[in-house]
């Protein structure tokens, strides 16, 4: 006999709910949604689910939602096809991401268009429990300043250009979410303002800003800024920078990379410290050769060295990671002490608040999405539900039924 594919029953798990941790707990999952939650001893009807044992001591939590990543498992946003972006949401909850941002990168204008269209038209489309989703576009680049480029490809900078957005924003059929810029280039105090106005993330990053231009960014409308630390004007005494500025206002979320390479362990903590865990977003900034061997890559037309878990173009300049999110939590509790609530909120609850979807996703919540991870003891991820359907399971292939 099939089993029926939209009900689930989670059971024996500690629940890291919305707003409580409930040991031994349980959770229904119906028609992708979370349908009701609690311990087990008010459990009541079990006939008709399909019911999951899991030990006590693993733990349930919402999935994770990355909003800065190119590329995972030999494919990349920028490949523009939908071949790619099938790899990238089936790969993901491998890692416990169960959304994300599909991120482009500094190239020539018509590569950047076909990704655009490609992503939009995948958006719109897609409809497949089961796999991670993706909630819209972030457009890293070309608005960047060069000094600041990183592994953004000098040549294909270009200035802010309101016009250009606009046109790229209706081919990606409204998708994009999140932009990359730098606000000192011309043009780009009135291109943050544009994005505030309609709704999409005026994020700070490949930037030379100084502290007072940062101040005016933010009056603008930026509150969000891209890979604290890497590729931006530092903290100096004389010049708090981006950095600083990211410090020291509560309006301004930060992404960071907690992979040990591209921010050392102790400025983590540092961030942590002075941002806590509602002013911090994990993301992974991963590009493709994540999940797959050491050897050459590419990256936006450039050849990328991945060797003992860095990823290097040829100058020695780090090129994207190949973090994956679920290593990125456990790295969080590690270098700074933080609790499991706290890293849900940065890699869950942030994004999901920044992105303006906290009613559907972020939290173990009834009436969301059945987006769960369960962890092992060891904040491993043991099984990843992507809209209530198991598109994980660490102990072998994924069942089709559930």
């Amino acid at each position: 006999m099939s089993l029926k594919v939209n009900l689930i029953l989670l059971k024996g798990i500690r629940v890291y709910s919305d707003n409580q941790i409930i040991e031994d707990g349980y959770i229904k999952i119906e028609d992708q949604k979370i349908i009701e939650m609690g311990p087990i001893s008010e459990l009541t009807i079990e006939e008709s689910y399909h019911v999951i044992d899991l030990p006590s001591h693993f733990n349930a939590v919402p999935g994770f939602i990355d909003v800065h990543i190119h590329g995972v498992a030999g494919a990349d946003t920028m490949d523009a096809t939908q071949e790619a972006l099938d790899t990238m949401v089936r790969a993901l909850p491998q890692e416990g991401t169960t959304s994300f941002l599909a991120t482009t990168m500094t190239q020539e204008g018509k590569q950047i268009e076909q990704a655009l269209q490609t992503a939009g038209k995948y958006i719109r489309d897609q409809h497949s429990p089961g796999t991670a989703e993706i909630l819209g576009i972030h457009l890293e680049g070309p608005f960047v300043n060069a000094k600041m480029a990183g592994a953004q490809p000098i040549q294909h900078i270009v200035d802010p250009n309101l016009e250009l957005f606009k046109e790229w924003q209706k081919l990606s059929n409204g998708t994009i979410k999140l932009v990359t810029l730098a606000p000192e280039q011309p043009g780009g105090l009135e291109m943050i303002s544009y994005l505030k106005e309609n709704g999409v993330i005026a994020s700070l990053g490949h930037t030379d800003a100084t502290y007072e231009q940062v101040v005016d960014a933010m009056e603008a409308g930026a509150n969000h800024v891209t890979h604290l630390f890497n590729q931006m004007r530092g903290l100096h005494h004389r010049e708090p920078g981006v950095v600083g500025a990211a410090f020291l206002h509560d309006e301004l979320k930060a992404e960071i990379i907690v992979d040990g390479v591209h921010v050392r362990p102790e400025m983590v903590h540092l961030a942590y410290k002075q941002k806590r865990s509602d002013g911090l977003i994990l993301i992974t900034d991963s590009m493709r050769a994540k999940c797959l061997k050491n050897g050459m890559y590419d990256l936006g037309g450039q050849e990328v060295t991945v060797k003992d878990g860095k990823a290097v173009l040829a100058n020695g300049t780090l090129a994207g990671s190949i973090l994956k999110l679920g290593h990125a939590v456990k790295n969080i509790l590690t270098y700074t002490g933080c609790s499991l609530e706290e890293a849900i909120e940065m890699a869950s609850v942030n994004p999901a608040k920044q992105l303006n979807i906290f009613e559907r996703k972020g939290s173990i919540a009834v009436g969301k999405d059945a987006d769960i991870v369960i962890l092992d003891g060891n904040m491993e991820v043991y099984m990843t539900f992507c809209r209530g359907t198991l598109a994980f399971n660490k102990e072998g292939p994924t069942n089709e039924n559930y």
